[in-house]
C-alpha cells in the first residue's frame, strides 16, 4: 500500500470547511488587473525576476521590495496560468495585485482594503507579512478584515491557521508596514497557493535530528510525492540523517552515503544502514536497484549533479525519481538553473523546481523518470577504492 506524501501537511493543517463554501466557488472572480505581485524568500527578488525574464518575458518589472516584486501584465493579455507561475521557481506565491492600502490604524487599513477589492464572496482570507521584519499581527489582522465582512460571510471564512480548501476564491493582504498593506486576490489552485504567503507551516517535530526531515517534509507536500512503502532510497551526504528520518517514516527502505556517522537514533533503525564513504568512492554495482535518489550536499551545485548522474550510471533499471536540493553560493548562480534542470531531462527525467520556504539560499528539484533510458551517455567512470558495507 502506498504512502502518500503530504499527509502530514494536508492532516495537520487543512482544515475543512463549512458545506456551502462549495457554491461561493462559482461565483465569478474579481477582474485580474494589470499587475501579479509576487512574494518571496528576503534576497531572492533578483533572481525571481531573472526567472521570469527566461519563462515569462512578456511581464514587465514594476514595484520592487524586499520579498516583494510586481510585474505589469501586457495590455489586453490574459494573466498567465497556474503551470507558468509555477516555473517561476522563486515564487512563493502569486496574487492579482489591486495595489496598496493605506491608513493611521487598523480599521482605516480595513476600509481602505475593501474600497480597493470590492465585496466578492471570499472563500477565505490569507493575511502575512511581506518579510519577518515587518511590524503587525496577522491573525489580529485577519480577524479585523472578517469582522468587517457580512456575518454570512463570516461563517464561510476558515478558521486562522488552517489551509484553505483547494480552489478557494482568497483574499489576500501583505503586511507591509505599520500603516500599510498591500491587497489582491488568487484562486488556490496548488498546494502552495493553499497557504498564506505560500509559506509551509510545519515545524521541526521534537525529536527530529536535523533541519533536513522539515524541509524533505516540505518537498513532499509541494510536489506531491508519493512513495510506495517498501521502495529503496539511497542519500548521498545522509549525515546527521533528518532527511533518512523522514524517508523512514514514509515507509521507505534507506541507505545513506556520508564518511560522517549519522545520528544513533537513525542508524538504529532496521530499515537503514549507511556506507561509511564519499558518494564517489562506492562501486557502481553497488548503486544499482535504487526507486529514489536524495541529495541535499553542501557543494556546488555542478557537483551535486555529478554525484547524482553517478547513481543514475548504475547497471540495471534506473531509479523512478530524484529529490535534489541545489545550493546557491550566491544568488547569481540562480542563472544557471536553466542548465541544472536540463541535465535532468537529458537523464530521461521531468524535472519541477521551487525554493522552499524552508530552504535557504537553494532550490529544490524534483524530478521523476520520464523515458526508459538505463543511464545517461555522459558518465565518466572513475575507479572505486572501496566496497561499502552494511552498517550502522
Amino acid at each position: 500500500m502506498g504512502a502518500r506524501a503530504g499527509l502530514i501537511f494536508w492532516g495537520g493543517f487543512c482544515r475543512a470547511k463549512v458545506a456551502f463554501t462549495i457554491c461561493f466557488m462559482s461565483a465569478a472572480h474579481p477582474s485580474p488587473g494589470d499587475f501579479l505581485l509576487a512574494t518571496c524568500q528576503g534576497g531572492a527578488e533578483a533572481a525571481l525576476v531573472g526567472r521570469q525574464q527566461t519563462v515569462l518575458p512578456g511581464l514587465a518589472k514594476a514595484a520592487w521590495r524586499r520579498g516583494v516584486v510586481t510585474f505589469r501584465l501586457p495590455a489586453g493579455s490574459e494573466p498567465p496560468s497556474a503551470a507558468d507561475l509555477d516555473r517561476l521557481v522563486f515564487a512563493r506565491t502569486v496574487v492579482h495585485s489591486c495595489g496598496q492600502a493605506v491608513g493611521a490604524d487598523t480599521a482605516a487599513l480595513v476600509a481602505a482594503l475593501q474600497a480597493r477589492v470590492g465585496s466578492h464572496a471570499w472563500d477565505d482570507i490569507h493575511v502575512w507579512r511581506r518579510e519577518p521584519r515587518v511590524e503587525g499581527d496577522p491573525e489580529a489582522v485577519r480577524e479585523a478584515i472578517v469582522a468587517a465582512l457580512e456575518p454570512a460571510r463570516q461563517e464561510a471564512i476558515v478558521a486562522a491557521g488552517g489551509a484553505s480548501q483547494m480552489g478557494a476564491l482568497v483574499l489576500d493582504c501583505v503586511l507591509d508596514a505599520p500603516d500599510r498593506w498591500w491587497v489582491g486576490w488568487h484562486v488556490a489552485d496548488s498546494p502552495q497557493a493553499c497557504l498564506p504567503g505560500g509559506i509551509y507551516p510545519g515545524v521541526l517535530p521534537a525529536g527530529k535530528v536535523s533541519r533536513a526531515w522539515l524541509k524533505l517534509d516540505e518537498a513532499i507536500a509541494s510536489f506531491g510525492i508519493t512513495f510506495e512503502s517498501g521502495a529503496r532510497a539511497v542519500e548521498l551526504g545522509a549525515a546527521p540523517g533528518g532527511a533518512c528520518q523522514r524517508l523512514l517514516e514514509a515507509g521507505l527502505i534507506v541507505t545513506g552515503i556520508d564518511p560522517a556517522l549519522v545520528d544513533q537514533e537513525v542508524a538504529a533503525h532496521p530499515r537503514f544502514e549507511q556506507w561509511r564513504m564519499r558518494a564517489r568512492d562506492v562501486k557502481l554495482r553497488q548503486l544499482r536497484g535504487f526507486d529514489w535518489v536524495v541529495a541535499d550536499m553542501n557543494i556546488d551545485p555542478t557537483s551535486t549533479l555529478d554525484a547524482i548522474e553517478r547513481v543514475l550510471s548504475a547497471p540495471g533499471k534506473p531509479p523512478r525519481g530524484i529529490i535534489a536540493t541545489l545550493k546557491l553560493p550566491n544568488w547569481s548562480r540562480a542563472g544557471e538553473l536553466p542548465g541544472w534542470l536540463e541535465r535532468f531531462v537529458a537523464w530521461g527525467y521531468a524535472p519541477r523546481a521551487r525554493q522552499l520556504s524552508t530552504g535557504g539560499r537553494e532550490v529544490c528539484v524534483v524530478a521523476e523518470r520520464t523515458t526508459a533510458s538505463r543511464r545517461p551517455s555522459s558518465i565518466t567512470r572513475r575507479p572505486s577504492r572501496a566496497t561499502p558495507r552494511p552498517g550502522r
